[in-house]
Order: structure tokens, then C-alpha cells, then sequence
């Protein structure tokens, strides 16, 4: 039923977050795997945006060369692979927490 929920609404701003209670140990790994593989996936995806510029600064001759229609290097990278990497960091992402989630059921059991 929409609008229900198990737990009590808060107003925002009203809790201090230094007075809630630890969590449990099994959610405290989840968060701090889901914190790991995100941030290990944010500086991989940083990375590749990042080297962009940096091929168009030190191979401007491979940069700027016509690939596909008229595309450049650059732009290839920039639009087309940069979208498929997208979907792949999603995709490893979604399976890292899928089998994390499925770990720690089995060892709840």
C-alpha cells in the first residue's frame, strides 16, 4: 500500500546523527564494500574521463584524427565509449552487490 511504512516519519533536521546507534555488524560490511567498490569504480571512471585531455594535450595527432564519419578520436572516445563504460561500471557494480548480498545471506544462515 503506497504511503506505508515500518518505521516512524521524522521531520528533517531533527535527528543528530551522533545519538543514533551503531549499526549492525553485517550492514557496517555492506556499507563500507558498497563505499570500497564505489569509490574504486568512481577513480576508474575518473581516470578514463581525465585521460581525454590529456591525449588531446600530448597526441594531439592521434586525438584529433578523423575516425568515423568524421568523428575524431577524441569525440569516439568522448560519446561512445565513454557511454559504453558507463554500463559496464554499472554492470559490475550491480553484480559486486549481488553476490556481496548473497554472501553475507549464506553466512546468516
Amino acid at each position: 500500500m503506497a504511503g506505508s511504512h515500518d518505521y516512524e516519519y521524522v521531520e528533517a533536521g531533527t535527528v543528530d546523527v551522533r545519538e543514533l546507534p551503531p549499526l549492525d555488524p553485517t550492514t557496517h560490511k555492506i556499507m563500507k564494500d558498497e563505499f570500497t567498490t564505489g569509490f574504486s569504480l568512481t577513480v576508474f571512471y575518473f581516470i578514463l574521463i581525465f585521460s581525454i585531455p590529456v591525449m588531446n594535450w600530448f597526441a594531439p595527432e592521434i586525438a584529433f584524427k578523423k575516425v568515423w564519419g568524421g568523428m575524431t578520436v577524441t569525440w569516439f572516445v568522448t560519446t561512445i565509449v565513454m557511454m559504453v563504460m558507463a554500463f559496464v561500471i554499472a554492470y559490475v557494480h550491480t553484480t559486486l552487490y549481488e553476490k556481496r548480498l548473497k554472501k553475507y545471506e549464506m553466512s546468516n544462515k
